[in-house]
């Protein structure tokens, strides 16, 4: 076992996009597994479901202020420690929370279903009109993407450039790339905050730009801070879920037509099992800020815990048949996107972007098939794909389309 774990922290183990039997192996003899020092340096390994939801939801004696991704050391903190919503804890991180809530409540995302709908039934319908595509880059990236915008209310004329950076930000094929691209997004967000704090509409960034804690307004720093935290988790998770889901119903073609001949019966249980399957982020750290025990190990204060979701989404003592991809599969208490305080805000955002995507998929497309070889992305953060090509048959008259 010992021998195996600088695989973990590998990033061509992900590439290749089978990870699954180390963690199982992990999770069966050393669940609670100490790694010594390397680039990322010490930590714990939780691979079982129920200790990492238990660590997930204690946030008094795991912090997640002091970082919550592995990064190597010659990096440094990680500059949104303690300024942002992923990367705080109470009173801070409940009083960001509560300023952005609102937009993420029932009353908002009703506001925002047409918006997802629309982009959704446009970006579909363009794919299909191309016939060969890349899941990805053309259908998967770009709904969450238009959604985002929407959010913060980018002008339309700077959508396309924004777009382009995020693309880059995401799935560029170097991490230089990657970097300038992300440089350019931050730069973005930094003039429009200061306009938006100058003059404030009813949009996110001004949420933030005028939000206050302990009567002092966020510094500019933290509104970007903020802004670039809600866009990497408002579309990346989103995007690797939708191409992950789509990569897994190609190779199913009983689970795709399960879907498509009940969708309103089954789309529900389908989103949650996407979610599970693909586990976009494969980790989260948290910090001990006091000695305490996980699964029978004794952690002292200021150890790193990192916690595997993916793996505990495949745990066998939660999960039936869990590297089984089911459809219909109920209960499915999954932690693809946390649990307890950090539970993902934008939840239901999320799932309303995933089965509008899907729904268009089934109306439109007569058939959908593998166009060439998928691509995964060579990283130890986020789990899933860079390139899926597909090609999508139209549905060619009303029968072949649901109504």
């Amino acid at each position: 076992m010992r021998h195996d774990l600088s695989r973990l922290v590998d990033g061509t183990t992900y590439r290749s996009g089978n990870p699954f039997d180390l963690w199982r192996r992990m999770r069966e003899n050393e669940p609670v597994l100490w790694h010594d020092a390397g680039i990322f340096g010490e930590f714990w390994s939780v691979t079982s479901f129920t200790a990492v939801k238990e660590c997930l939801r204690d946030p008094d004696t795991f912090t997640s202020s002091a970082g919550t991704l592995l990064r190597p050391l010659s990096q440094g903190h990680d500059p949104g420690s303690g300024k942002t919503l992923a990367l705080s804890d109470a009173p801070r991180h409940t009083a960001l929370r509560a300023a952005v809530a609102d937009w993420f409540s029932p009353r908002s995302l009703r506001t925002l279903t047409t918006a997802v709908q629309s982009a959704a039934h446009t970006t579909v319908t363009d794919a299909v009109a191309k016939s060969h595509v890349d899941f990805v880059v053309d259908i998967a990236a770009k709904v969450p993407l238009e959604v985002v915008w929407t959010l913060l209310d980018v002008p339309t004329a700077d959508r396309a450039e924004l777009t382009g950076w995020s693309m880059d930000a995401f799935c560029a094929g170097t991490a230089s790339e990657r970097s300038i691209a992300h440089l350019e997004i931050l730069d973005y967000f930094s003039v429009l905050a200061e306009k938006r704090r100058s003059r404030p509409d009813n949009d996110l960034v001004s949420v933030l730009a005028t939000a206050e804690f302990e009567d002092t307004r966020l510094p500019l720093d933290e509104v970007v801070l903020n802004c670039d935290n809600l866009l990497v988790g408002g579309t990346e998770n989103v995007r690797l879920a939708m191409s992950g889901g789509m990569q897994a119903l190609l190779e199913r073609p009983e689970q795709w037509a399960l879907l498509r001949d009940d969708f309103d019966r089954v789309i529900p249980t389908a989103v949650d099992e996407i979610l599970r399957w693909t586990s976009s982020a494969t980790h989260l750290v948290r910090t001990a800020q006091r000695d305490t025990e996980i699964g029978g190990r004794r952690i002292s204060a200021g150890d790193r815990v990192v916690l595997w979701l993916t793996a505990a989404n495949r745990d066998p003592a939660e999960f039936a048949a869990p590297d089984t991809f089911d459809v219909t599969r109920s209960p499915n208490h999954h932690l693809a996107l946390g649990a307890g305080p950090h539970y993902c805000i934008g939840v239901q955002l999320a799932k309303l972007e995933i089965r509008a995507v899907l729904r268009e998929l089934t109306s439109q497309v007569r058939r959908a098939s593998p166009d060439g070889p998928a691509e995964r992305l060579e990283s130890i953060v986020v789990n899933g794909l860079r390139s899926l090509p597909v090609r999508l048959d139209a549905a060619t008259n009303a029968c072949q389309r649901r109504t």
